[in-house]
């Protein structure tokens, strides 16, 4: 596991010792990319484009049979070869890799993605209705629009 937040990276190694979770140094990426036999990709930086950072080049070091999963197609993609398919064809294969690159994954599973979402949305909005809720820096680095002032700079510029 790849991640960028430390307290990501600890929560992922506290899993058990089959978890390998690091920061995504280049070199760490292309050197274990080239041992994976499933590589699922998750980039989301809201209002943007996926930032690709698997290489055509680290694809082609894969093992062949490997199978890539770029659940951020919907924003791009964060591997360079990944395309978007869909559930009637849903893989495709690119130097011996499959690739599956569905859109918009959750909408095959609306009920579920409703609760989920539904579910992790509460405690924070039960966080705005406090008073202090602007004290509290990681709620506020998450408001996109307050009182019909765009804050997010990303939409800023669509």
């Amino acid at each position: 596991v790849f991640d960028r937040k430390r307290a990501k990276l600890e929560h992922m190694r506290a899993l058990g010792h089959n978890v390998t979770a690091l920061y995504p140094y280049q070199h760490s990426l292309i050197e274990h990319v080239k041992h994976a036999d499933l590589l699922i990709g998750a980039i989301l930086v809201v209002g943007e484009r996926a930032q690709k950072i698997v290489s055509a080049d680290m694809v082609r070091s894969m093992k062949k049979g490997s199978v890539i999963i770029d659940i951020s197609v919907d924003q791009g993609g964060c591997v360079e070869t990944t395309r978007p398919t869909n559930y009637e064809n849903p893989t495709f294969e690119w130097e011996g890799v499959i690739h599956f690159g569905v859109t918009n994954m959750p909408g095959a599973v609306p009920r579920s993605a409703s609760q989920a979402l539904s579910a992790s949305l509460l405690p924070n909005v039960l966080r705005l209705a406090t008073p202090d809720w602007e004290q509290q820096t990681d709620l506020v680095a998450g408001i996109n629009v307050k009182q019909g002032e765009i804050l997010h700079p990303a939409l800023q510029n669509l």
